[in-house]
């Protein structure tokens, strides 16, 4: 029998073939070869793997599943205009959510992709958002993304107990995300008809140079940090009950915002410097442990940066807890948007549990990892809205 995801990624080579060489160009970005996985399970490991995913839900705090963020991008550059002519895929990932037995994850929109263009490792900005163009794109983002509920293909989450209804209800938990604050233009107001929108976390900045919130890690400081618009910005997440993501802010911006919130912050999908590799998108120790003695998280993120298998990335998870401790740490699994995955895949989720357990990390521990951090987090943001209010 052919399987549906044969299906869809033959449909893939075929556009690829299409389009001849952009199409050889874009087609390993758009489905990453399965990473080695580097342990063994027995049957007994792997039945305790997915009893344990029954009766502890599994959250990814950073996702963008199925690309929904490209629908609609007018004004593209050539590679992200190839990028977006293969389409949206998000019944597929959906069935792989559920036969991963995730409970809930984070789609995320994105701000800047009509301003960016693919660059070595990563994107870049190239022009700067025309008047109104930024509010109009998250209009459609937001509008794509409350269709998947409304279609009832996901259970839109708008409150942590919305994560463990979905959990019961076997149908995989929503929860509405964007990378990029520039959409609110010079209000920040607009960050509470996000959160109205069911918007529930906001990456502050992305790939947008210069930036109007602050500076990006991936390109020269412009504005040395933090700016006046985006400290309103960061007060607006607080009073309308928006995580507070500080993935690809400079560490400046970073602990800026950080002076500013008076809820957690986070950090979704990165990794520390100092654990046995270096990178621009790894955060310094000294952001980690700010981040985390304020309660947040930061989110571990399987990169094919220095790591080459699933094993690397247990290994990953492993040193972040031991840098941070157990309370401190969470999934971001940029899935479907990642720099050359070793997870790529919610498949593989029994997998990640079964090698967590089998190393000895705790039941306690691995359900916090999973997706309990994320909910504590998640909590206290909302109850900070609330009294702020």
């Amino acid at each position: 029998m052919v399987s549906r995801r044969k299906v869809v990624i033959g449909g893939l080579a075929g556009v690829a073939a299409g389009l001849g060489g952009f199409g050889a160009w874009a087609y390993p970005k758009l489905v990453p070869a399965p990473a080695p996985i580097g342990f063994d399970l027995n049957e007994d490991e792997l039945s305790r793997a997915i009893a344990f995913l029954n009766a502890h839900p599994a959250i990814d705090s950073h996702a963008h599943p199925g690309r929904t963020f490209v629908r609609g991008a007018e004004n593209l550059t050539w590679k992200l205009w190839l990028y977006q002519k293969f389409g949206t895929f998000e019944p597929r990932v959906v069935e792989d959510m559920k036969a991963g037995q995730m409970a809930a994850v984070a789609f995320a929109a994105v701000a800047d992709f009509p301003v960016l263009d693919a660059r070595g490792e990563g994107l870049e900005s190239v022009r700067a958002f025309e008047p109104g163009e930024a509010w109009s794109y998250y209009r459609k983002q937001i509008e794509n993304l409350q269709a998947l509920a409304d279609e009832g293909l996901v259970i839109r989450v708008s409150e942590p107990g919305d994560v463990e209804a979905a959990h019961r209800a076997g149908k995989p938990g929503a929860i509405f995300a964007i990378e990029g604050g520039d959409f609110v233009g010079e209000d920040p107001a607009r960050i509470g008809e996000a959160a109205k929108d069911g918007i529930r976390m906001i990456t502050l900045v992305h790939y947008l140079r210069g930036s109007a919130l602050g500076d990006i890690m991936t390109a020269p400081p412009v504005h040395g940090g933090l700016t006046d618009l985006g400290g309103a910005v960061v007060a607006e997440m607080n009073r309308s009950g928006v995580m507070l993501d500080l993935s690809h802010a400079t560490e400046k911006t970073a602990f800026d915002a950080l002076a500013v919130t008076k809820a957690p912050a986070v950090a979704t999908h990165t990794h520390i410097n100092s654990l046995g590799i270096g990178h621009p998108r790894f955060i310094s120790p000294e952001l980690a442990g700010a981040i985390a003695s304020m309660g947040g998280y930061v989110g571990a993120w399987p990169a094919g940066i220095g790591i080459g298998s699933l094993n690397g990335f247990v290994d990953r998870i492993a040193s972040l807890v031991d840098a941070l401790g157990a309370d401190h740490v969470a999934l971001g699994t940029d899935m479907d948007a990642n720099y050359k995955p070793v997870w790529e895949s919610y498949r593989k989720m029994p997998l990640i549990v079964g090698a967590m357990l089998k190393r000895g990390f705790g039941e306690e521990v691995t359900a916090k990892i999973i997706g309990g951090n994320f909910l504590r987090v998640f909590g206290a943001t909302r109850a900070a809205a609330v009294a702020t209010a």
